[in-house]
């Protein structure tokens, strides 16, 4: 379904034809002046140019055009050359509930057709998620939610970091600790064997002082490299301890992620990206891409126009070790070969610029993927504290996510008068929601690409632009619809397009017309902060609506089952928006 916008460009492009004039000139947008009329097209100035004529010949003829059109109450020309429109009721009611019917919801299908492939979360394994891994983790499942809601093909694939350095700190303390262990025995065998189980809490303690132990004993450091390269070949031993952390590692983590309604389609890492370097490495020898380097096997992608210099990519360090690119690359074979997907997307911190500017450069000369297929880094920036540096623990410590979720759950379970809810149970399960919602909404209310200061009172503040104004709307609405059903009203499915609408009925409608325009932002742009911005506006406008007009206690029949019926509408649209948000709302606050 079209946008608005797009559907009055659509009627100003006949108009403008109709008069002679290029219809590429009808682009409609929201007014800047909304005082004067509700949309405007200033086509006639461009037009100007192309014509030589006056814009406001040009304008006035197309406003005369326009004059009788059941859409517009009005449509004035201003000076110079500026065409003011403003709806008719009816027209405007019809198009909400024509949104409403739609199965898209009204929202533009701009990726039908199309596969869209999301990496995001990238946590390493055997290491306690953190609050660096929240961006990469929410903003992803919101960009993967809007892409399917836009019609794509989407799914999230989390892309472990399983098989570099950090595995064989692991395995090498492990031994120092458990020496006796069979896994690490010359005769282990993986049909006959097993491996001890080992508690989440003691492998997230592991990988901390193993890495330290690797900064100051260089004998240390030097042994897990070692197992590092022993475990990519697959020692029996190692591997069947490799197999059985990262089934505790990916357990913890899912218990984390479902706690912010974070969802993987696929749980692939580099692991299983391993399988395809060789071929990665045929393919770049196929291509004359590979050059030796200092020792390294490197591809070259800089190209004249570089304003910096640009490094090449290393696909093989001297000791013949993989690294990051060499994975990411290899990923794009196993991709092609499951998915062949039209876009993949990459949401992954802002300064990994360089890192993704270098192997898609890399791809393009390796024709890895296919070639319509567009890669794209999805950079986010920092969450800080209010100090404006990255957010830490009291004791200038990284936090560990599930901390900050609990504490965040913490104050919202204080922040809730137990006399509202049925029982202490159900008291916790909204807390639960509404921690997550005031975390998730705190951070995506904001541009992905900026950094943003962190604050817990203000997140869970019920005023504001915050996750809790958005839920106690969607309350209120509920507890309205409720009482309405209660005292016998039948809530009527669409708007009737005859009854008179007061201006707080027509700016919300207005409100929930524009969704589309933040929706088509939001694909575009791969920005969940348009989504969050539609949805505070709408619960905005239901505020002003809420305070001006009587819903229930309205004696008009017509008016109040209108009135009641653009309460649910409201309420289906703002549950839309928090779903592509991943924020669940609840039933009283």
């Amino acid at each position: 379904m079209n946008t608005i916008t797009t559907t009055l460009s659509l009627l100003l492009k006949e108009a403008f034809e109709a008069c002679g004039y290029d219809g590429a000139l009808g682009v409609v947008t929201k007014s800047d002046r909304p005082e004067l009329c509700q949309f405007q097209c200033n086509g006639a100035m461009k037009g100007a140019k192309l014509y030589k004529l006056p814009p406001f010949k040009i304008a006035a003829a197309v406003t005369e055009k326009l004059a009788d059109h059941p859409a517009f109450l009005k449509v004035e020309m201003a000076m110079p050359g500026f065409i003011n429109l403003t709806l008719k009721n009816e027209y405007l009611t019809d198009y909400i509930n024509k949104t409403a019917a739609d199965p898209a919801k009204g929202m533009p299908q701009l990726l039908a057709g199309k596969k869209v492939l999301v990496d995001y979360g990238g946590p390493n394994v055997a290491k306690p998620l953190h609050i660096g891994h929240l961006r990469s983790a929410i903003i992803g499942e919101s960009i993967k939610r809007i892409s399917l809601a836009a019609g794509g093909d989407a799914f999230g694939d989390t892309h472990l970091g399983d098989w570099g350095l950090q595995m064989g700190l692991v395995i090498t303390e492990l031994r120092e600790r458990h020496p006796d262990w069979r896994c690490f025995a010359s005769d282990f065998d993986p049909e006959k064997d097993t491996v001890p189980p080992i508690d989440v809490k003691e492998l997230n303690e592991v990988y901390p002082c193993a890495s330290g132990k690797s900064k100051t004993d260089p004998e240390y450091s030097r042994v897990a490299h070692e197992v590092t390269a022993e475990l990519q070949k697959k020692h029996p031993g190692y591997y069947a301890l490799w197999k059985s952390f990262m089934e505790v590692s990916k357990a913890d983590m899912k218990g984390i992620y479902d706690r912010l309604n974070v969802d993987f389609e696929y749980w692939y890492g580099e692991s299983d990206a391993e399988d395809y370097v060789e071929e990665l490495l045929a393919l770049l020898e196929e291509k004359n891409l590979l050059e030796e380097s200092e020792g390294a096997r490197v591809v070259r992608v800089s190209r004249e126009d570089d304003n910096a210099p640009m490094p090449p990519v290393i696909i093989k360090k001297s000791d013949n070790s993989n690294i990051y690119a060499t994975t990411d690359l290899a990923t794009m074979i196993q991709r092609r070969r499951l998915f062949d997907p039209d876009y993949v997307w990459y949401v992954v911190d802002k300064r990994q610029g360089l890192h993704f500017t270098q192997i898609f450069r890399a791809e393009k000369l390796a024709g890895i993927l296919k070639e319509e297929c567009a890669c794209e880094h999805l950079g986010f920036g920092t969450m800080n504290g209010a100090d404006g540096k990255p957010f830490k623990t009291r004791d200038g410590g990284v936090m560990q996510l599930n901390a900050l979720l609990d504490t965040a759950y913490e104050k919202a379970l204080a922040s809730l008068d137990p006399a509202k809810f049925r029982d202490e149970e159900h008291r916790k399960e909204v807390a639960d929601r509404l921690s997550v919602a005031s975390v998730k909404f705190g951070d995506l209310i904001n541009n992905r690409s900026k950094d943003y200061v962190f604050d817990f009172d203000r997140f869970l503040s019920c005023e504001g632009k915050t996750g809790a104004y958005l839920l106690y709307t969607v309350t209120r609405i509920t507890s309205l619809l409720a009482k309405a059903q209660k005292e016998g009203a039948v809530i009527p499915e669409s708007l009737d397009t005859a009854v008179a609408l007061s201006p707080a009925e027509k700016e919300l409608l207005l409100t929930l017309a524009d969704v589309g325009e933040y929706f088509e932002q939001a694909v575009t742009e791969r920005a969940p902060n348009y989504i969050a911005e539609a949805a505070y506006r709408i619960a905005s406008a239901f505020s002003v609506f809420y305070h001006d007009d009587r819903i229930l206690s309205e004696e008009d029949e017509a008016k109040r089952a209108n009135r009641l019926a653009l309460c649910r509408m409201t309420k289906e649209k703002m549950e839309f928006l928090t779903h592509l948000l991943g924020i669940e709302t609840v039933d009283v606050m």
